[in-house]
């Protein structure tokens, strides 16, 4: 009962054809691509900006701020 076949899902494609038809259909998935695209981008150059920015920290910089004093005694 909860699986469908491929003729109801044919019937629903066909409906929504209808409905909005294939002009807005197409406008949507132009829209979609275009924010998929734009969003794989944003996340390219955010990548690339964080790479830029450990490339520009001194080695010794970047150590320093992940190292932690600490003074150890002897317990007799």
């Amino acid at each position: 009962m909860g699986s469908f076949s491929i003729w109801h899902w044919l019937i629903v494609l066909v409906i929504v054809m209808l409905v909005f038809g294939t002009k807005k259909l197409r406008n949507i998935g132009q829209d979609l691509g275009g924010a998929v695209k734009g969003f794989k981008d944003g996340m390219k150059t955010s990548e690339e900006s964080k790479e830029q920015a450990n490339e520009q920290i001194p080695q010794g910089a970047a150590t320093a701020e992940k190292t932690v004093d600490v003074q150890a005694k002897d317990v007799k």
